[in-house]
């Protein structure tokens, strides 16, 4: 089963994973940082925030590669981003031909404050972000719960939009593995 989680950059998703990961049987795989590694060897870039810089014809070849590679994998849990904003407008992260390589059983949409996630982003200093404005993330949030709907309906898969309160990361990580647990 191969499920997708996802979230805009600062939602807290890394620390989610995280914990889900060490409750679960699943294994968990960046699908950015396998794009990054696989651009770098390519020498197309240098860090992992110059992929959405790149051509959108280059980022879909690399999305096609990383799916192939993940399609083939078992018990995963994706994380990934639903919409990623470049300099040409947002960009589907998991588009069609993704989905279908994919075979998602479940979408978990993390959510949060935009002021709390403009804060978690300020104290990265790992990352190269552009300074984005609270109303851009509550932009960028929107767009990907419409990306969500739309994968989900083409997939018929379901979907979670899992609130992540500040300082509480146990709240929704347990509601992410609660769902993933086998059902009667």
């Amino acid at each position: 089963m191969r499920v997708v989680m996802a979230g805009v950059a600062g939602v807290g998703k890394s620390t989610i994973l995280d914990i889900v990961s060490k409750k679960t049987q699943y294994d968990v795989i960046n699908y950015g940082t396998l794009m990054f590694e696989m651009a770098r060897e390519l020498n197309l870039v240098e860090d992992r925030d110059q992929i959405r810089k790149l051509s959108v014809d280059t980022q879909v070849n690399l999305q096609k590669k990383a799916s192939n590679v993940i399609g083939k994998m078992d018990n995963v849990i994706v994380d990934t981003h639903m919409a990623i904003r470049s300099p040409k407008g947002y960009l589907p992260g998991l588009p069609e031909w993704v989905v279908r390589e994919l075979k998602v059983s479940s979408y978990f949409l993390i959510e949060a404050d935009p002021k709390i996630i403009k804060e978690r982003r300020s104290r990265d200093l790992t990352r190269h972000r552009d300074e984005d404005t609270i109303e851009m993330i509550n932009e960028h949030q929107h767009v990907n719960r419409y990306f969500a709907i739309a994968y989900s309906v083409y997939t018929g898969a379901t979907i979670s939009f899992i609130d992540n309160p500040e300082g509480k990361p146990e709240i929704p990580s347990e509601a992410i593995v609660k769902s993933l647990m086998p059902h009667d």
